[in-house]
């Protein structure tokens, strides 16, 4: 079974968000702020993540950057979450390390297509 790991802070988010990638057949581990979802990568390895940007504690883009600079976690693919659509939001995500960015709410079929593509470019690396 695939892990994902979802780094997000708003309860209604986890709960839909998290469920449905039950459903498809997702293992789903949850971290509530950036410094969690740092630590939960290291020690977990997951095949994905899912990163809110708005985060206590530490937000999703110093979260980023934090798991690609660290070699046992730069290879994991990282899918930003953002209420914004502001292109700078994309941009920064970009830069800090995001594979990928997805907008609130999301598109679930869409989020799906990416996580599979992203899962499986990461196994042929």
């Amino acid at each position: 079974m695939k892990t994902i790991l979802y780094v997000e802070d708003d309860e209604d988010n986890i709960y839909m968000l998290s469920r449905r990638l039950q459903r498809e057949g997702f293992n789903v581990l949850i971290a509530r702020n950036g410094i969690e979802g740092v630590e939960a990568a290291r020690t977990q390895k997951p095949e994905l993540i899912i990163m809110d940007l708005v985060l206590p504690e530490m937000d999703g883009f110093q979260a980023a950057t934090q798991l690609r600079e660290n070699v046992d976690t730069q290879h994991i693919p990282i899918v930003a979450l953002s209420a914004s659509v502001l292109p700078e939001h994309q941009h920064r995500a970009t830069d800090a390390g995001c594979d990928d960015f997805e907008v609130k709410p999301v598109d679930f079929p869409r989020l799906i297509t990416k996580i599979n593509k992203l899962i499986n470019q990461s196994r042929q690396k």
